[in-house]
């Protein structure tokens, strides 16, 4: 069964926001910074991220597992991403209780796992020129500018779509309860659910996004 589409005045893609240089965003925040124009979106890939890390704070928690997705640009709303990344990260000390009992990942699965050092630049590598796309995008692109910070490493001025604010301006209260990325992930009928593992999270929240883009095209507001 196709979800029920709801029928949407002319809506345009929101502006992507480039993050400010390493040192200007306070952690938690994407504050407004200059915006690209629609077009510059066209011919661009989407890379959809999704983190775990051993807090909620980038200045004071490390990351753990990263998680992304490919979408091409000649097939943004395709049900199949193009490509996939996943990498558990060491995050050099141990993780909370709490957030192994959340995410899973435990000390042992990190153990062995490479530092950030050297996980971050395959992730900038398969994300490079790309738009990147998460579900509250500030938490993990602050997290991704942190990390960059702190292993002298420049971050890209990659455009960010959060898909949370996304669905905020495409879907009402008529449609869902919240947004949610398991919300949006069961009405869009994504076939990975998000579970609080990177890929996974990445997974659905890129079938939220092409769902969302399916909306704006239906009603002529994603050119």
């Amino acid at each position: 069964m196709s979800t029920p589409v709801r029928h949407l005045p002319p809506l345009h893609l929101p502006p992507p926001h480039l993050p400010p240089p390493p040192g200007s965003q306070l952690p938690g925040t994407l504050p407004p910074g200059p915006q690209l124009p629609g077009p510059q979106l066209h011919g661009a890939d989407f890379v959809v991220v999704d983190l775990e890390t051993t807090g909620w704070l980038a200045d004071a928690a490390s990351i753990t597992e990263i998680g992304a997705v490919r979408l091409s640009a000649a097939r943004p709303m395709a049900a199949q991403p193009a490509a996939e990344f996943s990498a558990l990260v060491n995050p050099g000390g141990p993780i909370p209780p709490d957030i192994t009992a959340l995410t899973g990942i435990t000390d042992a699965m990190v153990a062995t796992a490479p530092p950030i050092e050297q996980v971050l630049p395959r992730f900038l590598d398969f994300a490079a020129g790309c738009v990147l796309a998460a579900h509250n995008a500030p938490f993990d692109v602050g997290f991704l500018i942190a990390a960059c910070q702190r292993v002298g490493i420049a971050w890209p001025s990659s455009a960010v779509i959060d898909t949370a604010v996304l669905a905020r301006l495409v879907l009402g209260p008529e449609d869902v309860p919240d947004h949610k990325l398991a919300t949006l992930s069961g009405h869009f009928r994504t076939q990975t659910w998000p579970c609080h593992r990177a890929l996974a999270d990445a997974k659905a929240t890129a079938a939220v996004l092409a769902g969302l883009l399916r909306l704006l095209a239906s009603a002529g507001g994603c050119r």
